[in-house]
């Protein structure tokens, strides 16, 4: 699993989308309209960076959540690969988050007196009880939450807990497989014809539109990882795949072709071996970093300097890179070391010396 790991361009597909989430974000934080994104304009307004960097996330993270299922011996060790993955960073990104707003708050109330500065860090650590603002922060930025990126995790985590649901069958392949084929169908169909009625529906801070819109990427990621995909991958489906959905956009139907287009696409394009690119990976994974610290750096630097969008990708970016590299290899990295090791052992190995 090593080499396979090595040699595929999962890595450099993640940090390309975590970039693209980072640019898109870096227009409406500016003040930016972001119908003057190029991508926008391309598509006559069907999508945007920041749609592109999210869905393929989504597409990745269900091929390999399922195949970390398959992997996994119990539910009780997929969950807790899960969590190890996704609350470490999260943790400390909050904790930051809070211990800098004595630095930018300008409340009428003391901050002390300020309830929401103490239910920040808790709630969203939650990720069902989700909070964007601390009042007093960022009143005067174009968008006043300290980290909107925050929101999609829920919904991957919520993703996570339903995987784990095959453990009850787990072995049984031809079931899980159609039932795979029957929820992306029915989530396609509910996506295509019930968005706008189901759109706005919401349970536990989770979004009818979204649960339809990415829930329907991961399901479709998930079912194409029960097979072995790896072997199909040819550079003429590829580019079949992609002449479709230049198609679709051109056409004005990409909304109805996307997920069945661009599912396969991505993980074709993740599978392929480009000299270069596939090892990428042997410098960590600084995707989850830089799409969790990215929103934060982009308000303090609108925040500080009120920077126009060019200047403020320019900076947000590398600042984000760096903080991304610095998340995987002080928390994330060493978290998921503790993946297989007992509860017992948790405490004295994430404080001992490396």
């Amino acid at each position: 699993m090593q080499q396979q790991y090595r040699s595929n361009n999962f890595d450099f597909l993640r940090f390309v989308f975590a970039i693209l989430v980072v640019i898109s974000h870096s227009y409406p934080l500016s003040g930016t309209a972001e119908t003057s994104q190029w991508i926008v304009q391309l598509t006559g307004g069907q999508t945007n960076y920041a749609a592109i960097g999210l869905n393929g996330f989504f597409v990745i993270s269900g091929f390999f959540i399922y195949r970390s299922f398959d992997r996994s011996p119990s539910i009780w060790v997929f969950l807790r690969k899960r969590a190890l993955r996704i609350f470490p960073g999260l943790f400390v990104v909050l904790l930051l988050s809070v211990m800098m707003v004595p630095l930018v708050y300008e409340g009428d109330v003391p901050l002390l007196h300020n309830r929401d500065w103490f239910t920040y860090l808790p709630y969203n650590l939650s990720l069902y009880g989700f909070q964007g603002v601390v009042s007093g922060v960022f009143d005067d930025n174009f968008y006043h939450a300290i980290n909107g990126s925050l929101w999609t995790i829920r919904y991957e985590f919520t993703l996570y807990l339903c995987i784990s649901v095959f453990f009850l069958v787990q072995g049984n392949q031809l079931l899980i497989r159609t039932t795979l084929l029957i929820t992306s169908l029915l989530m396609l169909v509910g996506y295509l014809f019930f968005k706008n009625q189901l759109g706005p529906v919401s349970l536990l801070g989770l979004v009818g539109y979204n649960i339809l819109n990415l829930g329907t990427f991961f399901v479709l990621g998930s079912l194409l990882g029960t097979f072995v995909f790896e072997q199909y991958v040819r550079w003429v489906f590829m580019l079949g795949l992609l002449v479709l959905l230049v198609v679709s956009i051109y056409f004005n139907l990409y909304d109805l072709f996307k997920h069945v287009l661009f599912t396969p696409l991505i993980l074709m394009i993740g599978f392929l071996t480009v000299r270069g690119i596939s090892k990428f990976g042997k410098w960590g994974d600084a995707s989850y970093g830089i799409y969790i610290y990215s929103f934060p750096i982009q308000q303090l630097l609108v925040y500080y300097f009120a920077p126009n969008v060019t200047v403020l990708i320019g900076w947000s970016v590398p600042l984000s890179i760096i903080f991304g590299i610095l998340s995987w290899h002080l928390i994330e990295k060493r978290a998921l070391k503790l993946k297989n090791k007992p509860f017992s052992v948790y405490r004295r190995k994430w404080l001992s010396p490396r």
